[in-house]
């Protein structure tokens, strides 16, 4: 192959390939608690600066120009903002769905969960909540996550464009200090049911809690459908808890595997 040639060659793969030779933006590293994605992009990277955050734990809507849900976490400490683009063969609710699952791996907590529509409007979420009008995309496309690591939180954002590019918008604070008691909400503990077909507790070995009977409650009288197998040390006192809490007898049923604390299996 002649010189000329071989840079003709080159050329044509830059123009059909332009994500070959796409880099990120300039000082940007990945999180160490959080894997990239294959082929990802970083777009936008806000190094750790030192600010206090709130994070929505409801769908938010705007209200006579203020922003408005029904539960929020807030915490101040030092925050790192990274937005990926994904490559075009690659959905965001794929690579949220991965990235959810590998921090679960690691023990993060989950605090808030929300899907589509039932996030509110995509561009709030874009502008006034991460600042970033790369975020903008169709309220159907859209999934939010907020999680506890010890004492960091993690915020996950997806969400596919109408020109169908994909973004995915990952933000850790780690707190200056302690967080304190942080509870999920209980339709978010239906969404990890339904989604993932347990719930675990690994503090919940002792005699039922009042707060979490009632979360735990609430969450499966959202779809009176389900039925779940209980198993942990005290995994009938929480049954028949949960059943003092309104949700019926025959949803539950005492399984018999070892489970440290209380552990929920979907019964499919």
């Amino acid at each position: 192959m002649s010189v000329r040639n071989g840079c003709l060659r080159v050329l044509g793969l830059s123009l059909l390939s332009p994500l070959v030779f796409a880099a990120d933006a300039p000082g940007s590293q990945d999180l160490p608690n959080v894997a990239r994605q294959v082929d990802a992009q970083i777009v936008d990277y806000r190094p750790a600066e030192e600010k206090e955050r709130i994070y929505p734990m409801g769908a938010i809507r705007k209200i006579s120009g203020q922003l408005r849900y029904e539960g929020q976490a807030t915490a101040r400490g030092q925050t790192t903002a990274i937005t990926y683009e994904l490559p075009p063969e690659h959905s965001s609710s794929a690579a949220f769905t991965a990235t959810r699952e590998a921090l679960q791996e690691k023990g993060a907590q989950l605090l808030f969960w929300c899907k589509a529509r039932d996030c509110g409007e995509s561009s709030l979420w874009a502008n006034e909540v991460f600042g970033n009008a790369k975020l903008v995309g169709a309220d159907s496309q859209q999934e939010y996550l907020l999680l506890r690591m010890d004492n960091s939180l993690l915020a996950l954002y997806g969400i596919t464009r109408g020109n169908r590019r994909a973004y995915l918008h990952v933000e850790q604070l780690d707190a200056t200090a302690p967080l304190g008691d942080l509870l999920p909400t209980s339709a978010t503990l239906l969404r990890e049911l339904k989604s993932t077909g347990e719930l675990d507790f690994p503090t919940l070995g002792g005699e039922p809690d009042d707060t979490w009977l009632t979360l735990i409650s609430r969450g499966l009288n959202l779809d009176a459908t389900l039925r779940v197998s209980l198993t942990g040390p005290t995994a009938e006192a929480w049954r028949q808890g949960l059943i003092d809490s309104g949700v019926r007898a025959a949803r539950m049923e005492t399984g018999t595997g070892d489970a440290k604390g209380l552990h929920l299996h979907l019964i499919r």
